[in-house]
């Protein structure tokens, strides 16, 4: 019986590796000993599949994956898995419809997150919107994909839905950023009642004072509601004379008031340390976009991209990850007040 309780449907063919006995990492998380589970050229035409999101499906699992063409512009590819380790990727890429049927691709989209709400699953991804921001698609088959209207104007990247209705409202973190290589970043919150008005914008956190997320911070993994708060999985990055250094961060937000920050961990939770998050097409990345979770074991799976070239898989529990944020946690006025000014 775990300590902390996840809100969420069973996974009873959980993707799970125990913790080694010699593992050395501070945070409570290790990484799959079969890591990397996606390498390079997975597909025809792709060269690198990473910053990728899966979701439990019918019994088995389902993904979004960023697949970077070997012409370098990237796409959403759909995959599937029975053990959510071993993949098989499409070789062709999603094809999007507008709400005429007509077909209504972007010019390119990356780094997707995939949430279910309700009945209905929602891919959220950046793309080009006469600048980076952020699209956003529907599906209930994984078969007919519908673009909806894009949440915000440029620039904005790292959107993740929550995967339920808050107050009514769908809820989203995003980033807003700039046109470049965005060299600063907080978290916001947003709200909407029907997933195309979006407002009642609110702060939720901002860069920390912490080396390891002192440049900019975004949204990684759908939060995981769960009787202490919605726990969340964010990336920070640090810059360095050989550029920047992503890792991942964890956090505890309020399960009413999201864009309150309860518990904060000063500590990354996973940073580059392994040759294919060190050595890759960009290096030094870990970067969260996904999770599954069962309540029954208390066991978290975390999937990352790895360096921009690989997918990594690594493991928790809600107890012993929950436990190791609010042991370690470090607040601001700016994430404990209510993100509006």
């Amino acid at each position: 019986m775990s300590k902390y309780k996840i809100f969420s449907s069973e996974v009873a063919n959980m993707p799970w590796q125990d913790k080694p006995a010699d593992h050395k990492g501070h945070a409570p998380i290790w990484r799959y000993s079969g890591n990397p589970i996606i390498g390079r050229n997975p597909v025809k035409g792709v060269a690198r599949i990473f910053n990728s999101a899966v979701i439990p499906y019918d019994g088995a699992f389902i993904g979004v994956f960023r697949g970077e063409q070997v012409d370098g512009i990237p796409h959403i590819y759909l995959g599937r898995s029975c053990d959510g380790i071993n993949w098989d990727i499409d070789e062709e890429k999603i094809r999007f419809i507008d709400r005429d049927g007509k077909e209504f691709m972007p010019r390119y989209a990356y780094d997707p997150r995939l949430v279910k709400v309700d009945f209905t699953y929602y891919l959220i991804w950046c793309q080009d919107f006469y600048g980076a921001a952020i699209g956003i698609a529907e599906t209930r088959d994984f078969k007919t994909f519908t673009r909806l209207e894009n949440p915000f104007i440029p620039f904005n990247r790292n959107a993740v839905l929550f995967p339920r209705k808050v107050g009514g409202n769908y809820l989203m973190l995003s980033r807003p950023s700039d046109s470049g290589h965005t060299p600063f970043g907080d978290i916001f919150l947003s709200e909407s009642p029907d997933m195309e008005f979006w407002g009642r914008h609110r702060h939720v956190m901002s860069r920390g004072e912490n080396w390891w997320e002192s440049v900019k911070i975004g949204g990684g993994a759908a939060p995981i509601e769960t009787d202490e708060g919605w726990l969340l999985f964010y990336h920070g990055v640090s810059s360095t004379c050989n550029g920047f250094v992503y890792s991942v961060g964890g956090a505890i937000l309020d399960l009413d008031n999201p864009s309150i920050v309860k518990y904060r961990c000063a500590n990354y939770l996973l940073t580059p340390e392994e040759w294919y998050e060190e050595k890759g097409f960009v290096p030094n990345v870990c970067f969260p976009c996904a999770t599954i979770h069962d309540p029954v074991t208390g066991r978290i799976a975390l999937y990352y991209g790895a360096a921009d070239s690989y997918v990594g898989l690594a493991f928790t529990t809600v107890d012993e990850i929950i436990d190791y944020i609010k042991e370690n946690s470090k607040t601001e006025l700016s994430d404990t007040e209510i993100g509006r000014r």
